[in-house]
């Protein structure tokens, strides 16, 4: 369903699973940009009405998940703690060229949208079928189903906004460059990484 061509390496489980405060810490910030990117399509493309809609509704309900995982932290005893650059996502901001029409930028941001929230999505079905905390593993089954309804939504968006076959096209190269990404990643204590 989610078009991954490299599935994350199991290995990154037992990671998550030994650094579970890191992967937290982790997730609560990128649930924090998840929002901020939201508002980011709001300022750039207010003439879009149903686009702008639809990021409000995302804003809140990332912010309202980055509550919930600030909420586990602080259950566990734990503070928030300093952000930490996530590689990932700049590696896959800088796939596509800059320039082009305005369409197309906003293409691009949504496919890289739809594909974070896809490989987020992966991850969060890794942490509920592994994690042997059960609390935490129903908490990640939750959020995988909100991650997969991102996914499709910026992914809709993309092929409304560029036509299927120019969105689907670029889709499938970002992919594949995100598979090479991923080839390096699943080594640290980051829900990307």
């Amino acid at each position: 369903m989610l078009g991954l061509k490299l599935p994350t390496d199991p290995r990154w489980v037992d990671i998550a699973e030994k650094n579970i405060k890191d992967i937290l810490v982790d997730h609560a910030f990128c649930e924090q940009k998840a929002a901020s990117t939201a508002i980011s399509f709001i300022v750039t493309y207010p003439e879009h009405t149903a686009l702008v809609q639809e990021m409000t509704a995302l804003a809140t309900e990332e912010m309202s998940h980055f509550k919930m995982v600030h909420d586990k932290i602080i259950e566990r005893g734990w503070v928030l703690g300093q952000d930490r650059k996530d590689d990932y996502v700049l590696k896959l901001r800088s796939f596509f060229p800059k320039g082009g029409s305005r369409i197309t930028q906003l293409v691009h941001r949504l496919l890289v949208a739809a594909l974070i929230e896809a490989r987020s999505c992966e991850r969060f079905r890794l942490l509920s079928e592994e994690l042997k905390d059960k609390e935490l593993a129903l908490f990640y089954k939750k959020l995988m189903i909100s991650e997969a309804n991102h996914y499709t939504l910026f992914l809709t968006f993309a092929r409304d906004f560029g036509g299927r076959e120019f969105a689907d096209e670029k889709w499938e190269a970002l992919l594949r460059y995100e598979a090479q990404v991923m080839a390096h990643l699943g080594k640290e204590e980051s829900i990307h990484g």
